[in-house]
């Protein structure tokens, strides 16, 4: 029996948390997942699993084999997705983080469409706000909505970002002109919490340099769908991605405000991990959304 027969019986066992369940995922029976375990540990010379009737956990040197071993046998099915034709022979499943204002925004039919495109390839879509990590949770894709930072990550932009600052006329009408971004600072805004500025709204100067006015209201919400809706009910000015406020400019429900103050240093990327053998279902999907980005310029600005 080869050792990576056996490097897959024991990563199979610590993913399904116990060999009873490894066995009903994989079809083998639970005493010979137990052997290849037993046979791997004695080419070791290293205990790799604690066995008992009640509980089932690794050792030490077990959480170092499993990193290292899991990152190996990536790259061997990686490196066998390159060899097979790109798009005829999509296989498996793909699990891609997404935000879920992402997901829920015209935008987010991006993914449908690539679900329509590939229906062999098993897609799982996790809309979720938070930075995932990739590598621990098993995410093979993220969508990220950032300013592009120094990682070990691989970045690909597929489109742009903007933010729009909105409010309706009616409330205009009554406070009067918003010329600077500083007068947000007297006034009744809706805090977006999902929002990584919160309550200190960001700008910039006609010589782009930054600055943040702290701002505040009677209402906070984890939603910015949510936010541009209590804008257009006249309850303050809102701060919210242009995606999300763009049906509500157009149907003249809010006004966008300090447009020259805006900044537009952020994009929507593509992450994924820095892999020699990058999977041919990344590499499509990715291929996919910057193509779809392209086809529908403007939704996302």
């Amino acid at each position: 029996m080869d050792t990576l027969t056996r490097i897959r019986a024991f990563i199979d066992v610590v993913d399904a948390e116990g060999f009873s369940a490894a066995s009903r995922k994989t079809g083998r029976s639970k005493a010979l997942l137990s052997k290849y375990v037993r046979e791997l540990e004695d080419e070791l010379g290293a205990l790799l699993l604690n066995r008992t009737t009640r509980q089932f956990s690794m050792t030490e040197p077990g959480h170092t084999y499993y990193r290292t071993a899991s990152d190996i046998l990536k790259e061997i099915d990686n490196l066998a997705d390159l060899v097979r034709e790109k798009n005829t022979d999509l296989r498996g499943k793909l699990k891609v983080s997404a935000p879920r204002t992402f997901v829920d925004a015209e935008i987010g039919q991006s993914l449908i469409d690539f679900g329509k495109e590939y229906p062999e390839l098993s897609l799982e879509i996790v809309a979720d706000d938070r930075f995932v990590d990739l590598v621990e949770e098993g995410f093979d894709v993220a969508i990220r909505i950032t300013r592009l930072e120094d990682s070990a990550l691989i970045a690909r932009k597929l489109g742009d970002f903007l933010l729009k600052i909105c409010v309706t006329q009616e409330f205009l009408d009554r406070t009067g002109p918003i010329n600077h971004p500083s007068d947000l600072a007297h006034l009744p805004c809706i805090i977006d919490t999902n929002g990584k500025s919160h309550s200190n709204w960001r700008f910039v100067d006609d010589k782009g340099a930054g600055f943040s006015v702290p701002v505040g209201g009677h209402i906070e919400v984890n939603s910015p769908t949510a936010a541009i809706r209590a804008a257009a009910s006249g309850l303050g000015v809102a701060q919210v991605p242009a995606f999300i406020a763009r049906p509500c400019l157009d149907a003249g429900q809010v006004v966008s405000i300090l447009e020259d103050y805006l900044p537009t240093d952020r994009g929507i990327y593509a992450i994924y991990p820095h892999r020699r053998y990058l999977p041919a279902k990344v590499r499509t999907f990715v291929d996919f959304l910057h193509g779809w980005f392209r086809r529908n310029p403007g939704i996302e600005a």
